[in-house]
This record gives C-alpha cells, structure tokens and sequence, in this order.
C-alpha cells in the first residue's frame, strides 16, 4: 500500500538519517480526468521504487525515468505528463512527455532531488580540526571528527583530513587512499609531510593522491585561516577534478555530470522508461523487456514474438 502523509515524511527522514538519496515528486496540478491531485506527494529511491500516489502507473514511469535523472544531474525538474503519441519536448528545468497509456488529462510533477550532504572525516582535536568542522559546517558539508585510531573512512566519503599534528596519521591515510576517497589531505609541514608520506603501506599512485601540505596557498597562519585554506582546495578538488596547483598551470575542465541512467523502449507502446529492476518487465529467449504499465505488459505476454520483431 503506497505510503501517505506522516508515513511517508518519515520514510524522508529515514532516508536522510541513513544518508540514502532520493527524489520528492509533489502534484502541482492535475487536470480532469486524472486521479491525482494537487499536492499528492512520493518518494522515488536510487533503486528506482515510489513510495506514494502520483497517479498510477503510466504516469510513475515517467516520473521514475526522469526522477532518477534528477538524482543523477542533481538538478530539480517540472515534468508535465500528458496524453498522446510518444513524445518528449524539453526546455530548461522542465519536460513535457507524451504518453499513449493515459486515459486522459493531464499531471504536472515537480521533482526535487535530496542528496545526502557531502562527508568529511577530520582527523585530530587540534585547533585546526576545530576550525575545519566549525567553516565546513557553514559549506553544508558533514563534518566528522575523529581521532587516528577511531577514524573510519567510506568510500563514499569526499574527503578525509588529517590534522592530528603526529598522532595516529598513518592508520586513517592508508585506509581512505585504499578506499579511493576522493581528498585525501594531511596537514603538516613540507619535511614532514614527505616522511610521513614515505612511511605509508600504500603504493606509489596511492602515495601520491594525499594533498601535503594541505590547502591552497593562502598565507595562513591561525588555525581558522589554514582551515579555509584546505576547504577551498576541497571545493576546487570537488568541482574542478584535481588540485588547485595543477589548476594555475593549464585550464581544468569541470567533472563531467554522472552519467544517466539506462532507459528502454516499451515495445508496446513505445514510451520510454527507465531500465531499473523496479520498472515493470519480462524475459523472451533471453531478453529484457520494460513496460510502462501492466497493460502493456500483459499485451506483450500475449504475444511476444509480435512485440519483440517490431521493436
């Protein structure tokens, strides 16, 4: 039974709590003779599964495909579905789709996308870890402090910062570069750095991901200054793909977008969906088939090979 109301914010909350991304889809008009109204509200997870009511199953599959582009692009979207032969027209943040199945009306759904924020392990109680967890909280990143020997990098984590001043360095850097944690940073001098560098169990290429000494060339000198120093290399790391030092030799293109996820032709009628595992499908001699709707499913049972050599 689909979720409403207090049980599907809490579904919201859940998904925040566990860090999980996923998609608000919330009715902002419907017209006669569709069954959702304004305001109806679902959730759309990574995997693709709606919690809540939008309208029914041709119009869910148009809100998975382009839900899931959302969480992909990180971008929110106006979808407006209405009836007709298969068709898209796009335009900036929204998209018109066409959709055979629909008994008519039509539904506009906004899709907003929720990311958990970014994770950073800072490692150390020193005054400059203290200044890192107080300015990335105000760059809406997760900050996390910890000590050398309790620090537990992920690989989903988008950086982990080292600034313990000597105690317990080793253990979290070897872990997060085996990890492949995207910044990896040790705050040290430059004598000290290389050493401490040298000592690691790790490889060459791994050895040679950690920013040391940590942070862009600023001049700072207290620990709030070194501090912001390493979170704008963060956020130039993060946006630009590599260091700030190779960024002042030669122009950084930016990290190209997450690539889309894989959408499919419903053979029946030719709407396009997404090719999750939670979209309505079936297998013939060996293939994959995905459906806007148990009609058309049900259509393609009936007979396969018809569907199948047409499309």
């Amino acid at each position: 039974m689909p979720l409403h109301g207090e049980a599907l914010a809490a579904k919201a909350q859940e998904l925040v709590g566990r860090r999980e991304p996923f998609v608000r889809a919330t009715v902002v008009r419907a017209q006669h003779p569709t069954s959702a109204h304004a305001g109806d509200t679902a959730l759309v997870l990574a995997n693709g599964d709606i919690d809540g009511f939008l309208g029914g199953t041709c119009v869910e599959a148009s809100v998975r495909e382009y839900g899931l582009q959302t969480l992909s692009k990180h971008e929110p979207l106006l979808l407006r579905v209405v009836p007709g032969e298969p068709s898209r027209t796009r335009e900036e943040g929204a998209v018109e789709v066409a959709n055979p199945c629909l008994s008519g009306g039509a539904v506009e759904i906004f899709l907003e996308p929720h990311m958990p924020a970014p994770r950073v392990v800072v490692v150390g109680a020193t005054p400059v870890a203290q200044a890192l967890a107080a300015l990335g909280a105000i760059l809406d990143l997760d900050m996390e402090l910890s000590d050398g020997t309790a620090a537990e990098p992920r690989a989903d984590d988008a950086a982990l910062i080292v600034a313990s001043q000597g105690r317990d360095e080793e253990p979290a850097l070897e872990a997060a570069l085996r990890l492949g944690v995207p910044y990896v940073a040790l705050v040290a001098s430059r004598t000290r750095g290389a050493a401490v560098l040298a000592s690691l169990d790790v490889d060459d290429d791994e050895r040679a991901q950690v920013h040391s000494p940590a942070g862009l060339l600023l001049g700072g000198r207290t620990p709030a200054e070194i501090a912001l120093s390493i979170l704008a290399e963060l956020v130039s790391v993060r946006h630009l793909g590599r260091s700030a030092a190779a960024a002042e030799t030669e122009t950084a293109d930016p990290v190209p977008a997450s690539a889309e996820p894989a959408s499919a032709v419903d053979p029946v009628c030719g709407m396009s969906v997404a090719a999750v595992e939670s979209t309505l499908h079936a297998e013939h001699a060996g293939t994959t088939y995905n459906f806007c709707s148990a009609g058309c499913r049900r259509a393609f049972l009936a007979d396969p090979e018809h569907y199948a050599t047409a499309s």
